[in-house]
């Protein structure tokens, strides 16, 4: 390491410590990408302030209004999901309100929140196999086999506990295709998703619909997101459910309210004396 030798190398090495093109700051000027905030404000949405700070290129219209269904998609699926349920309980122990969104925020992760990004992840698995284009049954077969190789089992982004055909996903969907047939969008994540669901249906006998992680995976796969970014932009959808959930229960009240009423009581599988 370098010892500065007087306080303006000492005050360079300060500045070049963190190094951004996000956001560019001095006094009485704030600019993002370049762009001064106040002719953002009031001009720009909030869908196409996360495509600003995430990307470099400039979003169309319809990729912006897809980017908006996603992320209200994927906002809210009842107290029971256990990220909300992590917020509710959390306020009612006392727990600040950023408390209780970072408490459940951080659940949100490979199980819980990370089926998204390992759906893309299976999608760009097929486009790397040789030939795809021509033959996407085949690539997508031969990825199906590689997952089950590699002791993945699950397949994320398809069938759901809860929702015989998952609403959200029909209606995105149906986005999808509207995009594609404007030629927005390419529409190959959109052939490659259908195409698992077909063949999951063939293995397993029955049909598998794809649920919210599988059509919100199509999206960003479509406007070019990364399968990293795909767990993030669900985290930061969720977030704002998780935020109404926790302030619902600051109104509400309670104490110490776990994640069922004592009376239904648990299974105690211990020893007995």
């Amino acid at each position: 390491m370098t010892v500065p030798a007087n306080n303006d190398q000492l005050a360079d090495q300060a500045r070049q410590w963190w190094k951004t093109r996000i956001i560019d700051i001095e006094p009485g000027k704030i600019a993002i990408k370049g762009r001064p905030i106040e002719t953002m404000i009031g001009n720009v949405g909030y869908a196409g302030m996360v495509w600003t700070m995430l990307r470099d290129d400039e979003a169309t219209p319809a990729q912006l209004a897809l980017l908006e269904a996603a992320l209200v998609a994927a906002v809210d699926h009842g107290p029971q999901a256990p990220s909300i349920a992590i917020a509710r309980m959390s306020m009612t122990c006392g727990v600040s309100l950023n408390g209780a969104m970072a408490s459940a925020i951080n659940v949100l992760d490979d199980i819980h929140g990370g089926a998204g990004e390992q759906c893309l992840e299976l999608f760009k698995a097929v486009e790397h196999v040789p030939g795809w284009q021509a033959d996407i049954p085949g690539a997508v077969k031969q990825a199906l086999a590689d997952q089950v190789a590699a002791g993945g089992t699950i397949v994320p982004g398809y069938g759901h506990r809860f929702h015989p055909v998952d609403p959200r996903a029909v209606r995105l969907l149906e986005l999808v295709d509207q995009a594609a047939a404007e030629g927005s969008i390419n529409g190959r994540y959109a052939a490659i998703g259908r195409e698992v669901e077909v063949q999951l249906e063939a293995r397993v006998g029955k049909k598998i619909p794809m649920n919210i992680d599988g059509a919100t995976a199509i999206i960003y796969g479509e406007l070019g997101f990364e399968p990293s970014l795909a767990r993030g932009l669900f985290i930061l959808s969720r977030s704002v459910g998780i935020l109404a959930h926790a302030w619902e229960q600051k109104q509400q009240g309670g104490r110490i309210k776990g994640p069922l009423p004592p009376s239904l009581g648990y299974t105690y599988t211990g020893l007995r004396t």
